[in-house]
C-alpha cells in the first residue's frame, strides 16, 4: 500500500541507540477500525493530509492494522519510581511508528497507544478503552490551547474489540505526537539496566534531540541536566498557574522535552486547595496540586543519579556539581511562578511585596472555598456580585495593596487588563464537562466533544460562547475521582 499519499515522512533515529532500549514491535491489528476524532489542524501541521487520513487506508493506519511506508514501529524500554518505588517499565500498550519530519523540517514521535502487547506489558492486554483515549484528546488538546507544553492527540480510532476492565469496554487506539517519548525513566533503565556507555548514548541522543546548542560544549552533560531542571519547572510552574493536577507524577511520566505526557488520573482544579487529589491510586496525596513542584524537583534528582559518571571522573566532585545545580531548583521554579503570578494580576515589574500579595490571595481563595479560574476573572473583570469574598475585611486589605500596585506602575489600567486577559483563561476542561462529553460519547454522541474541544481551542477569547463553561457543576467536584485507565 502506498501510504505516503497521506503524507508520511517517517525516519526512526531512536533505533540507533544500542537495541536493549527498545524492541521491535508491529501494532496488534484490531476488528473493525472506526475513526471517531481527528485533528486536523494538527495533521496540517505535521505536513499530513486530513482528507487522506479519514478514507480507509488513512484510518487503517491510525488503528495499527497498516503501517505506513517508512515506518520502523518499536516499543521503548523504560523504568521509573511509581510513588517513589522503583520499577522496570517500558510501553507496555504503546508502539512507536516513528519520527515524522514535519514541513518545517521539525521532528515528533508518532506514536500508537493500545496498540496490542509488547514485551514490556507485563501482564496486560496492551489495549485501551475509548473513555480513557478520548480523555487524553480532550485534556492534552486543552493544554495546548493554554500555552502549556504537551503531547499532542491526533486521533482515535475505535478497534470494534472490546477490551476487560472491570467490565467489558469498548476499545480504541490514541494516535499520539510528541517531541520524543524519552523519558526521566529512560536514563533510570540505561543506569540500571545497562553501562556507562549506554548512558552516554542516551545522554548524547537526548542532547542532538532537544539541546544541540549544547554538542560541542565541553561541560555538555551538566549544561543538559540544567536544561531538563528549568524545562521541568517551567512546565509544573505553568501547571500550578493554570490549576493542573497531573495526579501521577512518576519518573517514567516525566519527559526530557519538558512536555506533559500521560493523562490518566489528571484533572483541572475547581475550588482552591493545595491538597486536591484526583487520582483514585494516590491515597497519601504524594501527587497533590501543592506537591507537585516538590515532586518534580526530585525526578529531576533522579535523572541527575544517572549522569554522575558523565559529569566529572572524580564521583564526589560530579556529586557535588549535580547537587548544585539541583539546589538552584526551587529558586528556577518560584520564579517563573511569580512571573506567572504577576501577569495573572496585571504586574509587569517585580515588587519585593509580590510573594506577600500572592500569598494573601491564594490564603482567602483558600479560606472562602473560592474557584481558582473564576476567581481570576472576577478580579479581571471586578464582578463583586461572584465573589463572596469581597464583603470581608481581610479581602478589602488585600484588594487595596493590589490596586495600589497597579497605580503605581507605569503602564495604564487597559494594558494590566490585557495581560490579566492573555494570562487567565476564560475557560478550561472542567470536570464535570469532560464527564459530559464522555457520557455522550459513550452513548455514540460525539458533538458534545467536539463542541468542548472547539470551546477550549482559544481559551484565552473570553467570548460570549465561552460563559456557558466558566460555570461550575451543580453537584461540586469536591469528590471527584479519576483513573488511570489501564
Amino acid at each position: 500500500m502506498n501510504s505516503n499519499k497521506c503524507g508520511w515522512n517517517l525516519e526512526l533515529s531512536y533505533s540507533k541507540l544500542p537495541n536493549k532500549f527498545y524492541s521491535k514491535q508491529l501494532p496488534t491489528p484490531v476488528r473493525a477500525p472506526e475513526l471517531l476524532l481527528l485533528n486536523e489542524r494538527l495533521a496540517s501541521e505535521l505536513g499530513l493530509d486530513e482528507k487522506m487520513l479519514q478514507d480507509e487506508e488513512g484510518v487503517a493506519i491510525l488503528s495499527g492494522n497498516e503501517v505506513p511506508e517508512g515506518a520502523d514501529p518499536i516499543s521503548q524500554a523504560y523504568a521509573g519510581h511509581q510513588f517513589a518505588h522503583f520499577t522496570m517499565l517500558g510501553d507496555g500498550r504503546a508502539v512507536l511508528l516513528g519520527e515524522q519530519i514535519t514541513p518545517n523540517s521539525g521532528r515528533v514521535d508518532i506514536q500508537l497507544k493500545g496498540a496490542g502487547r509488547t514485551p514490556y506489558s507485563r501482564g496486560g492486554d496492551g489495549r485501551a478503552a475509548i473513555g480513557p483515549m478520548l480523555r487524553e484528546y480532550i485534556i492534552s488538546e486543552a493544554m495546548n490551547g493554554l500555552g502549556i507544553p504537551t503531547t499532542r492527540s491526533l486521533a482515535v480510532v475505535s478497534t470494534g474489540d472490546e477490551i476487560l476492565r472491570e467490565t467489558r469496554l469498548p476499545g480504541a487506539v490514541l494516535t499520539r505526537v510528541a517531541k520524543s517519548h524519552l523519558r526521566v525513566g529512560t536514563f533510570q533503565y540505561a543506569a540500571s539496566f545497562g553501562t556507562i556507555d549506554d548512558v552516554k548514548d542516551l545522554a548524547d541522543y537526548a542532547i542532538n534531540r532537544h539541546f544541540p546548542h549544547l554538542l560541542n560544549e565541553p561541560d555538555r552533560y551538566s549544561k543538559f541536566l540544567e536544561e531538563v531542571l528549568k524545562s521541568q519547572a517551567e512546565l509544573v510552574a505553568k501547571w500550578q498557574l493554570i490549576g493542573f493536577v497531573h495526579g501521577v507524577m512518576n519518573t517514567d511520566n516525566m519527559t526530557i522535552s519538558g512536555e506533559t505526557i500521560d493523562y490518566g488520573p489528571c484533572a483541572f482544579m475547581d475550588t482552591f486547595d493545595p491538597g486536591t487529589v484526583f487520582s483514585s491510586i494516590d491515597v497519601k496525596g504524594r501527587y497533590a496540586f501543592g506537591n507537585q513542584p516538590y515532586i518534580a524537583g526530585w525526578n529531576v534528582a533522579r535523572l541527575a543519579e544517572c549522569l554522575i559518571p558523565l559529569l566529572h571522573k572524580d564521583e564526589k566532585e560530579a556529586i557535588d556539581m549535580a547537587q548544585s545545580i539541583l539546589s538552584s531548583f526551587p529558586t528556577t521554579y518560584h520564579t517563573y511562578w511569580k512571573k506567572g503570578m504577576r501577569d495573572k494580576l496585571g504586574l509587569f515589574e517585580e515588587h519585593v511585596s509580590d510573594q506577600s500579595l500572592f500569598d494573601g490571595l491564594l490564603k482567602i481563595m483558600h479560606e472562602y472555598k473560592l474557584d481558582y479560574t473564576n476567581t481570576f476573572i472576577s478580579l479581571m473583570n471586578n464582578n463583586k456580585e461572584e465573589l463572596v469574598m469581597y464583603e470581608s475585611d481581610e479581602f478589602q486589605t488585600w484588594l487595596k495593596n493590589w490596586q495600589k500596585r497597579l497605580h503605581d506602575q507605569e503602564q495604564s489600567q487597559m494594558e494590566a487588563y490585557k495581560q490579566m486577559q492573555r494570562s487567565n483563561p476564560a475557560v478550561i476542561p472542567r470536570n464535570h464537562r469532560v464527564e459530559e462529553a464522555l457520557e455522550a460519547a459513550a452513548e455514540g454522541n460525539y458533538d458534545v466533544v467536539k463542541k468542548l474541544l472547539e470551546v477550549l481551542k482559544n481559551p484565552y477569547a473570553h467570548s460570549e460562547n465561552q460563559k456557558e463553561y466558566q460555570k461550575l457543576s451543580r453537584d461540586g467536584n469536591d469528590d471527584y475521582i479519576t483513573y488511570c485507565g489501564t
